[in-house]
């Protein structure tokens, strides 16, 4: 795998574990005015930030920070840890808020040690969606949970809500406005005639999938407003993750 390839695997990876098993609202760190670093984002609750994440071409620098319980139970478990994130941790200097550990990631088996790290820092918090009355579309999504889907599972004043966060998420990315403003409520899978009504599901089999989730190229931008994860100096709201991208991205929450 070049290093490119793995660099964007680690960026999907770490979003799909701190969405997934945290609810945080990630905030924007400027770009470096010095050229240090690309920005990046924090993932916070409340005051507290549980990983700092700092872009770079070749990488991803890691901050997280413990305090004394935390640096008790990591000596219980050090061993657990490979050679060089218990050199970084040695080597780290101890503030009075706590060791400030920068781990420099560019692979997924060092971003794997660092996960173990933030489950340290922070207990999952994650709650997730109830599925005894979920409605999956070949697209992915949970209709159910839907901003698209007009089977009456929201009513029409979440649906404003959720167009709402929908817009701060994604911004100009999509559109409810224009010719969009009526043409986007989707009646789901069930009852689309083939090849007609939906292009999700056309382009699917066009390419001899019975579902988009199927198709080496899922996600894409035709099948899913969920764009794929990717690390960057964006700011959202711990609720616009859960109701405006959670919903939208097959398998990877617990959806």
């Amino acid at each position: 795998m070049s290093n490119i390839a793995e660099l964007q695997e680690v960026s999907m990876e770490t979003l799909r574990f701190m969405r997934g098993k945290y609810a945080l609202d990630e905030i924007a760190i400027d770009k470096d005015r010095k050229g240090t670093h690309l920005g990046g984002v924090k993932f916070r609750r409340g005051g507290k930030t549980v990983v700092a994440i700092y872009i770079y071409e070749n990488r991803f620098d890691f901050l997280v920070i413990f305090g004394k319980a935390e640096r008790e139970k990591f000596e219980m478990q050090r061993g657990a840890f490979p050679q060089v994130i218990q050199e970084i941790y040695d080597n780290s200097k101890t503030y009075h808020d706590g060791k400030w550990m920068m781990i420099p990631i560019s692979d997924l088996d060092t971003l794997e040690a660092v996960k173990k790290l933030i489950l340290i820092k922070k207990k999952p918090n994650r709650k997730s969606f109830p599925k005894d009355q979920a409605i999956y579309g070949h697209c992915g999504h949970r209709c159910d949970l839907c901003v698209y889907y007009d089977g009456d599972t929201i009513s029409e004043t979440f649906r404003m809500e959720l167009i709402e966060r929908m817009k701060r998420v994604y911004s100009h990315e999509i559109s409810f406005e224009g010719e969009n403003k009526n043409a986007f409520l989707c009646s789901g899978c069930t009852d689309l005639p083939p090849n007609d009504s939906c292009h999700q599901k056309k382009c699917a089999e066009n390419k001899g999938n019975e579902k988009c989730v199927n198709c080496t190229n899922y996600p894409c931008t035709k099948a899913t407003a969920g764009l794929p994860p990717k690390i960057e100096p964006k700011s959202i709201l711990a609720e616009d993750v859960t109701w405006a991208i959670l919903p939208y991205v097959e398998g990877q929450y617990g959806n």
